[in-house]
C-alpha cells in the first residue's frame, strides 16, 4: 500500500514524541514528560510516498498531521481548474488545519518525497488540550502562525516584484533548514520550478529567469533542483530595496 498506518508501541516509542529530535518544533514543545506520553499515546505514524496524497480536498476532516520526515505541498483548484500551490511544508510542521472549520479538508496536501508523518485524531488531541493547557497554548499558537504566514504571503504577492518573491522565497526556505539543523546555504528543492511559481504567483518562465539572473550575479549556485547560496547578504539587499 503506498500509505501505512504504524501505531505507536513499546518497540517503537523512540520515533514518538517523547523522544523526537522535531520535538521543539511541533506541538510537544515545553511538554513536561508525564504530558508527553499521554501525547504519545494518540499518536499513529503513516509513510507516505513521493506524489501521493495523505488528504485530498472533499475529504472528511478528522486527524491534524506532524511532518517527521519529508516535504509537502498544499493546493488548490482554482474555478478554471486549475492548480494553485498555497505551501510547502516540511518536517516539524503540522498539515491538516484547513479542515478544522468545517469538518472538511478544503485543499490538497501531497508528498514531494517519501515522506512520514504522526497522525494525531483531533477528537483525541481536542480532549488532551484541555486537560493540558500548555498543548493547548501550543495549539492556538500554531493556529496564529497559519494566520500570520497567510498575511505575509498576501503582502509578498501584492508588493514585490518577481525576483525580489524568489529571493524572499529562498531565504525563507534557507531559514527554516537551518531551524532545523540542515545547512541553510546548500540545500535541495523538492519543489518544481513550476510549483514556485504557482505559489509565488509568477509564470514558470519568470522563475527560471530570475534563478538564472541570479546564478549570473554569483547570489546563488544552480545545478537542477541543488541550489547553494553564495550571497545570502546580496539577497537580502533586494528584499531590503523593496522596503525603502
Amino acid at each position: 500500500m503506498d500509505q501505512q498506518i504504524i501505531p505507536i508501541t513499546a518497540n517503537n516509542m523512540r520515533t514518538a514524541c517523547s523522544q523526537c529530535n522535531l520535538r521543539e518544533l511541533c506541538l510537544a514543545v515545553g511538554l513536561e514528560d508525564d504530558d508527553l506520553h499521554k501525547l504519545d499515546s494518540l499518536v499513529a505514524r503513516r509513510k507516505i510516498k513521493r506524489g501521493q496524497p495523505l488528504y485530498r480536498a472533499g475529504d472528511p476532516f478528522n486527524a491534524l498531521y506532524a511532518i517527521k520526515i519529508g516535504f509537502f505541498k498544499t493546493d488548490i483548484l482554482t474555478e478554471e481548474g486549475l492548480e494553485q500551490v498555497t505551501g510547502f511544508q516540511m518536517a516539524g510542521e503540522i498539515l491538516g488545519l484547513d479542515g478544522i472549520s468545517n469538518d472538511t479538508h478544503v485543499c490538497n496536501a501531497t508528498a514531494l518525497e517519501d515522506s512520514e508523518v504522526c497522525v494525531m485524531p483531533y477528537d483525541q488531541l481536542e480532549v488532551l488540550s484541555h486537560e493540558i493547557r500548555s498543548l493547548q497554548r501550543e495549539f492556538h499558537k500554531f493556529m496564529s502562525r497559519e494566520i500570520v504566514r497567510d498575511q505575509s504571503l498576501m503582502i509578498l504577492l501584492g508588493s514585490m516584484r518577481a525576483e525580489e518573491r524568489i529571493a524572499a522565497f529562498l531565504i525563507n526556505l534557507s531559514q527554516r533548514m537551518k531551524l532545523r539543523g540542515y545547512s541553510s546555504s546548500e540545500f535541495h528543492l523538492r519543489m518544481t520550478r513550476e510549483e514556485i511559481g504557482s505559489y509565488l504567483g509568477l509564470k514558470l518562465e519568470t522563475v527560471s529567469r530570475a534563478f538564472s539572473r541570479f546564478h549570473d550575479e554569483g547570489l546563488i549556485g544552480v545545478q537542477q533542483k541543488h541550489i547553494r547560496i553564495l550571497d545570502g547578504d546580496g539577497l537580502r539587499k533586494l528584499l531590503d530595496h523593496n522596503n525603502c
